[in-house]
Parts: structure tokens; sequence; C-alpha cells
């Protein structure tokens, strides 16, 4: 029988696409992993291309697309700002709303049959464009001229097996962070995770990466700051403003924030806090008006683990499931899912629980790669990737760790990774200023075998997605030093034999050689850089930062001891056709 396939894509910041094949995903990609342009969104052709050539089809195989952008409804589909899509007429295609599509992708990977689904963002769509409003209580009814200026804030579903019905949703007008305001929300007004990301634009001078807000966090002080940056009523959250004056001097280069770090450290332990409290009592009054034992939990607030563990702990939830591409990069995901179960009225497929959904790259993918840089670099095949790695971690080298299709979502979960020892007292430096090339505040999680959980760290809450913090025990935090964070946390990755085969066996064997079944796992890329997907990208970054040795596929890749010097001419000849290039380009102007 010919296999149905759906197509999933999201057409926002971290665009993505995703392909099932009879109802479960056979592949699914970041846009930048492909693009290697960091958050890259908008024109969707990079992804789908890459998905349909993974799967080996055309885009007339698929049976139907379904699409999703905060910024509109897509109404002239087959074009975007970029340029053409590959959308052709043969093919119906479907546009749903924004917080909607979050919620399917929670649905799609979750383990309940049924389930509350709470979706907390910067942004969704606006009011006039949702298709989600039927039965759902809307707090503040946007009206007349203005509908179009108010936005989704958070929703809240009740899913049964493959459907959804939305239960409340929360609107709130556009807001004012297009004046440059230091402090103000780019987004909303009253967002949390637009306040977040005002934050941290405030602190880092940008928005590329929210997340290292909670990484500076714990360097903070208590009690720095006493103001109450939500108002929290009526089952609602609102951005107060009127702290926001006294914060006029937001970071406007690294030196300034190196400087200032103090200052800036404590504004984020405060932010952090009111971000939890304010998630908290969101969570408490939606599960008080429509109680559930289980929660799926989705949008971009969804990745702060620190409020997460807050969430399994305070939270009125028996049990939650954090979709692992809780961001705009998982939308596509979430678009896939409604078009199979909503449109095309097919039965739920229940998911295994992988997350590895980038192309298997085959040795012949590798050899002609490596054959490319042969006079840069050494390699050789190897039987056992897993041993080999273990044997150079427990000698001290960074590893990098290429296997598999990669990891869908922010966090590299063991088939994209750099690792290293977490015994070695100054590794985070090393990798933050010598393979990172980031700020050596930043924090490094631990992968740990899943039965050794409780060993180290406190609670018993399994971590397989990176998406949880755990103390760590304090007999281990001298022994492990490399991923523990200012205040004796670590964000926790928990490995299975089911979850990664591979991955777990590296863990097993480094346990036999050390007694210790943990290790340092950071994204394989730099500051600025999306993860590789590619062999040739994990090379290149190979060649330019300080990691040790490669272990791609099945292949060991190490640097001669003449690799300096290899580099330096390589860089020369490198340099020389530049030039040439820009001579002959201005030649022919």
């Amino acid at each position: 029988m010919k296999p149905i396939y759906v197509l999933g894509t999201g057409l926002s910041h971290d665009g993505s696409a995703c392909l099932l094949k009879d109802g479960r995903v056979c592949v699914a990609i970041e846009k930048e992993r492909v693009t290697r342009i960091k958050h890259d969104g908008g024109n969707d052709t990079a992804a789908i291309q890459y998905v349909l050539d993974a799967e080996g089809i055309r885009f007339s195989d698929l049976a139907l697309v379904v699409q999703n952008s905060y910024t509109s409804m897509l109404k002239f589909a087959d074009h975007w700002w970029e340029g053409p899509r590959l959308l052709r007429d043969e093919v119906p295609v479907a546009t749903i709303s924004h917080h909607l599509a979050h919620a399917y992708s929670a649905l799609a990977l979750c383990p309940f049959e049924e389930s509350a689904v709470l979706v907390i963002d910067g942004c969704g769509n606006a009011f006039d464009d949702c298709v989600d409003l039927d039965g759902a209580a809307i707090p503040e009814m946007p009206q007349g001229d203005t509908a179009h200026l108010w936005h989704e804030k958070d929703s809240y579903y009740l899913a049964r097996g493959a459907a959804i019905t939305p239960l409340f949703k929360d609107f709130s007008p556009w807001g004012t962070g297009i004046r440059e305001y230091p402090m103000h929300p780019p987004t909303t007004r009253h967002s949390i995770g637009g306040l977040y990301a005002a934050a941290s634009r405030y602190v880092f001078r940008g928005l590329e990466d929210p997340g290292k807000l909670m990484g500076l966090a714990p360097y903070g002080r208590p009690g720095m700051f006493d103001f109450e940056a939500f108002e929290l009523k009526e089952g609602r959250a609102f951005v107060r403003y009127d702290w926001m004056e006294n914060f006029r001097t937001p970071a406007r280069s690294h030196e300034e924030f190196k400087e200032r770090f103090q200052d800036y450290a404590d504004i984020a332990w405060h932010i952090q806090r009111e971000v939890e409290r304010a998630i908290l009592y969101i969570v408490r009054a939606r599960h008080a008006a429509h109680p559930h034992r289980n929660l799926c939990y989705a949008g971009g607030v969804a990745l702060n683990a620190v409020a997460n563990r807050r969430l399994l702990a305070e939270g009125p939830f028996e049990r939650v499931f954090i979709q692992p591409a809780a961001g705009d990069n998982g939308i596509a995901l979430g678009c896939a899912f409604y078009g199979w179960s909503q449109i095309l009225k097919q039965s739920r497929q229940p998911h295994q629980g992988s997350v590895y959904f980038g192309r298997n790259y085959a040795a012949n993918s590798i050899q002609p790669k490596l054959r490319q840089y042969a006079e840069l670099l050494g390699a050789s095949a190897c039987a056992d990737p897993a041993a080999e790695a273990a044997s150079h971690l427990a000698d001290g080298k960074i590893v990098g760790w290429f296997q598999g299709g990669s990891e869908f979502g922010p966090r590299a979960l063991g088939n994209r990774s750099i690792l290293a020892d977490a015994r070695i007292a100054d590794i985070r430096d090393r990798i933050n200023s010598k393979v990172k090339f980031r700020e050596d505040f930043r924090p490094f999680a631990p992968s740990v075998l899943a039965e050794d959980y409780s060993v180290f760290f406190d609670g018993t809450t399994e971590s397989p997605h990176m998406l949880l913090t755990a103390e760590v025990k304090p007999q281990w935090r001298e022994v492990i030093p490399g991923v523990i964070h200012k205040d004796h946390s670590a964000r926790t990755h928990t490995v299975t034999r089911d979850s990664n085969p591979l991955f777990y066996e590296l863990l097993r064997r480094f346990k036999e050689k050390t007694g210790i079944g943990v290790l340092l796992n950071t994204s394989f890329n730099r500051r600025g850089m999306p993860i590789v997907e590619t062999p040739e990208d994990a090379i290149v970054m190979f060649l330019y930062s300080a990691i040790d040795v490669l272990i791609l596929g099945n292949h060991v890749v190490r640097k001669p001891a003449d690799f300096e010097a290899r580099m330096a001419k390589f860089n020369a000849m490198v340099a020389q056709h530049s030039a040439q290039r820009t001579f002959q380009k201005a030649l022919n102007t």
C-alpha cells in the first residue's frame, strides 16, 4: 500500500519542516541546521527540500501540507519574503494558528491518552487569525478594528486521543517594545515569554538566546530587588511597567557586561524568579478551572528548565510531559500531526520516544568528506566507536561525537554532542574559551546513565530531553565539577539503552574505565552557530576549535602533530583564493 505523507512546516523564527509517514515522524529538521544561519525562519524551501530528499520522495508524493506563521495566515501561500516556495497546486495546503500548532506538537510526542495541554510563549497569532476559538473561555475579548493587534499569550486545551479541545485562551495587545525602551517586552504587553526576552536583550544585547539569562541567574544575589514584575489576578498574568523606569543601563557591549557582571546577574536572578512565579500561578489557575492529572506543555517558555523543575515539584499535575522542541522549532511537528489527525481523520499513532529525526549519513557520505580534508587531518576506521570515545574521554580529551540522525530541538542528546570528562576541574573554562567561544559563566549539562541518576542527583524524575534541572548531591560536587552550576544544580540528561543505544554504551564504557557514568555533554556548535548537521559541518567545527578527537560515525578523526602548520598553509591558500575572487569580481564589474 502506498504510504501517506503529511508535511508540516513552520515559517516563524526558528523555522522547521516535519514529514509524517503513515502518522509517524520519518524526518524533521530545523531550518537553521540546513542554512547554517542561527534562528533562521521565514521561507521554508530549504527545510522542505531537506525532508523530501531525506525520505527520497517528491513534493507530488505528499497527501497534504499544513503550515503556520505567527505573523499571518499565509493567504498567498506560494511565496514568502525570501522568494518562491515549493508548494504546488496538486497538493492541498491548510493553515492553522500558532498555539494550536504548539499544542498538537506536544500531543504528537506525549505518552498520555488524555491530558491537559498548556502553551505559553512570547507571542502567538493575532486574534483574528486564530482557528481555535470555539468553546474557549476568553477573559478579554478583542473588539473592532484593533482585534488584529491582540495576540495569543497563553492557551489551555484538553486532549483526548488525537483531538484537542480549546478550554481557555488569553490574549494581549501589542506592546511598546518597538519604541526601544530598555526593558519593555519586544512582543505583546503582557507576555511572560516577552518579558523574559526583554530582560535577556537588556543584559546580552540581543534576542538570540534568552536561555542565557537562566544560566546567568545563579550568579545573582537574592533580595537585591523587591518589585513584582507581574500582577497576577483573576487567573491571568499582566506585566507591570512601573518598575522598568529604574532600568536604563542595558549592556551595550560585552566589555560593559563584564564590567557590571554582578548587576546584570542580580537582574537575571530576580527576573527568573518572577517568571517562575507567573508560570506557577497560570498553571495552578488553569488546573483549578479544568483539573486533570496529566499535563502536556509547549511554547518557548517551556524551555526554561529551572521553572520546569518547580512546575513538577510544586505544580498540581501528577504527570508532566514537556515537548522536547517546545519553541517555534517544534511548530512543524504540530502542523503535520494536526493534518494527519484532524484533516485526514487518521488515528493517532503512538510515538516511540525517539527525537532523532534528522537523516542518517552513511559511510558513503562520510568517506568522501574525509578524503577532501585528508591533507589536514588523519582518519581511520573504527569498529567500536563507543569504546574508542570512552578511551579518549578517560584520557582527558575533548571529543566531538557525530552519530545517526540529528536531534530535533535545541538540546544535544547524544548524536551531535561535544563530550568531556566532568571530573576535570577546568574543563568548563577550556570548552567555553577554546571550543564554544562563549561567555565563561555558561554551564554545561551532564549526561548520565538513567539507572545512576539518583546516585548523583536529588530526585527521581528522569530528564530524557535535558529540560529539567536537579540538585547535585553534596558528596559529588567536588567529583564532577565540570557539570555543576553556581547554585549546585545541573540541567540533567538521563540516557537509557532504549532511547539511544550507542550513546548509552559510550556512557557504560566510560563508567567501566572511571567508575563514573556521567559525561559533560554540550551541543556540537560554537557561539552563534547552529548545531552541526552534516559530516562536513562537524569536520569544519573540528578544524577551527580545540576539540581533540572527532568520532564521525565509524571513523576516528585526529589532528596530526604538525596540524597547526598544515592549517596555516590551508588558511593562506583560502585567503589567496578569496582575494583572487574579489579581484575578478571587480574586473567583471
